[in-house]
């Protein structure tokens, strides 16, 4: 290996071995972080307790205020090693309360921009139809935000984003994955359980990865960029997409684009991740 390899080597920064918190900092200018809503304010869950739960004094959300590349910026990070990152009610008013600010400073004047550290299984079902509503919340948030500046998604690993928040990572304006993100509807339990071990051995790791996994939705052109798992790459991908704007038509909005393409699809046959590849280029590939 070259000197310069080696040296290449040294200086990267996992993002995936971070915590949410770490993750949040390291993404915004050096000094700029200044944490909403932190575990000091103890606003916890109340119906965790009442199941015999522990809950976290965050409930799992990470929401910073600060700079990237000099600009007023919402971080918002989800701790997936706190109940997979579920979203309950305390979790998801946090987030959507944070993206609401966010949107207000835009009509106020203050250029807010926001990005989603996405590391999540979608609603606590400890917590059922208030985390729902809470995701639903979000969504309108995001969109309402997006209208003034990119709200800018990333799923890095190892939790992946599935459930109601990967409907969430698909309004944002611009979706960044890694190497080991995954990203779908269903979590690959959920599958499995429905349609059988057959259908979807959730066992089988190259098999998930290979169709939802982060380099997968990246050739489907599910996600805007496909990145290493490495802090600096990770920050100027964030510095690109916000000096380039807002995208000319959301992802969200292509809808007749993609169904053109999922009418194709023989669901007869067992999907590979050659096929879906195949579906979603079409005529661009």
């Amino acid at each position: 290996m070259s000197d310069a390899n080696i040296q290449r080597l040294l200086g990267q920064r996992s993002f995936t071995e971070l915590g949410a918190r770490q993750r949040a900092r390291s993404l915004l200018d050096t000094g700029s972080f200044r944490e909403l809503v932190d575990p000091f304010a103890k606003v916890i869950s109340p119906w965790l307790p009442k199941q015999g739960i522990v809950p976290q004094a965050d409930d799992g959300v990470v929401v910073g205020k600060g700079l990237i590349d000099g600009q007023p910026t919402v971080i918002i990070a989800i701790e997936g090693s706190f109940q997979g990152g579920s979203l309950g009610e305390v979790g998801g008013a946090k987030i959507a309360g944070a993206l609401e600010l966010a949107a207000e400073d835009n009509r106020n004047g203050t250029p807010t921009r926001a990005v989603l550290l996405l590391e999540t299984g979608g609603v606590r079902l400890q917590e059922a139809n208030l985390g729902l509503a809470a995701i639903a919340e979000i969504q309108a948030a995001i969109v309402d935000l997006r209208q003034y500046q990119p709200v800018i998604g990333l799923v890095a690993g190892p939790v992946g984003c599935f459930g109601g928040m990967s409907i969430a990572a698909g309004l944002c304006s611009y979706l960044l994955v890694t190497r080991e993100a995954r990203l779908g509807l269903n979590g690959p339990q959920v599958i499995e359980q429905e349609a059988g071990v057959d259908e979807y051995d959730s066992r089988d790791r190259p098999f998930i990865w290979s169709l939802t996994g982060g380099e997968q939705r990246y050739a489907s052109g599910l996600v805007d960029g496909y990145l290493a798992d490495d802090v600096e790459p990770i920050r100027q991908a964030l510095i690109s997409l916000f000096r380039q704007g807002k995208p000319e038509l959301e992802r969200s909005r292509r809808h007749a684009w993609f169904l053109e393409r999922l009418q194709r699809v023989d669901t007869n046959v067992q999907a590979d991740a050659a096929a879906v590849r195949s579906a979603y280029q079409g005529e661009q590939a």
